[in-house]
């Protein structure tokens, strides 16, 4: 016993594994984050033991896609947010990761939080809506054949990589726990018979990222989109409504779906498109509340 003791002693210590808990999060620009860092209070401009991988968000058809580099969560990773895999340069924008990551430390107190996060402003899922910003529909062969989707299982690929996220010694045992999507608007901008395919492109794709964390039915947490009514018409998405029921009619035809809709109820900063840095605070409690009341639907099948 006294030998067997010397030996444990002497095994490196990243033979010891930790579990930290993944989370995923993608859409578009209210998923990327227009709040202001100066509105946060101080206990959230960093937490604890949450980790974040952000992918370098790019048109469809560039080459560096989903690069980058792990780092402790830290204010700065919502618009203007750059990097080139080795350096992360933070902006002075945030998204919902920061209220998500402290409600979850909060529900998840034992545990290490990762986050990977690919968003890009304006993107759509369907083709024909992609404009000048960008698509999620896998099959989608714009410029050089690159588009969302592949930018993001790029991320996800870079993230994965690294076998020691927090650089302690320990190899990490990742538990794929949720997937976080903020999109719609961008589907919701031009006609109905594109507003009319959310629903199939949105069940196909959220499929398909399942798929690429090899973890069928991990939990799903829809944004519900909104309108500020902040333009000439009063109405900014003229298909608003019909993306909204698709987002529904997804979550009532998934078991492992949940949808926020505190979004309809949040203000708007300086343009007509994205939630003030309140709307943001509080979205990110919200989807930290959802995707925890699946995770423990979700766990105690298994």
């Amino acid at each position: 016993m006294k030998n067997l003791k010397i030996f444990l002693l002497l095994i490196p210590a990243v033979f010891y594994t930790q579990k930290i808990r993944v989370f995923v999060l993608a859409g578009q620009s209210n998923m990327n984050g227009f709040g202001y860092n100066k509105d946060l209070p101080n206990d959230l401009k960093t937490v604890k033991d949450v980790y974040i991988f952000q992918g370098n968000s790019v048109p469809d058809g560039e080459k560096n896609g989903g690069t980058g580099k792990w780092d402790v969560l830290k204010a700065g990773n919502g618009t203007g947010f750059k990097t080139d895999g080795k350096t992360n340069t933070l902006s002075d924008r945030f998204g919902l990761e920061m209220t998500f990551a402290k409600r979850m430390k909060e529900l998840f107190p034992n545990d290490k939080i990762a986050l990977i996060k690919y968003a890009r402003e304006g993107t759509s899922i369907d083709s024909l809506a992609t404009g000048s910003f960008g698509c999620w529909d896998s099959d989608y062969h714009g410029k050089n054949g690159l588009n969302q989707y592949d930018y993001f299982l790029n991320t996800v690929k870079n993230a994965l990589s690294e076998k020691d996220i927090d650089g302690n010694g320990k190899a990490d045992e990742l538990q794929m726990s949720g997937i976080l999507w903020m999109q719609g608007e961008g589907d919701a901008s031009y006609n109905e018979e594109i507003a009319n395919n959310y629903y199939p492109h949105l069940k196909t794709l959220m499929n398909q990222m399942r798929a690429a964390l090899r973890t069928d039915d991990v939990p799903v947490v829809i944004g519900k989109i909104s309108d500020s009514g902040k333009n000439e018409k009063g109405k900014v998405w003229p298909m608003g409504e019909l993306v909204q029921y698709a987002q529904e009619k997804f979550v009532r035809n998934d078991k492992n779906a949940a949808i926020v809709r505190s979004t309809q109820k949040y203000n708007y900063g300086n343009d007509p498109w994205h939630y003030d840095s309140a709307g943001y605070i509080d979205l990110g409690k919200n989807f930290a509340d959802e995707v925890f009341r699946l995770i423990i639907n979700f766990e105690k099948k298994d």
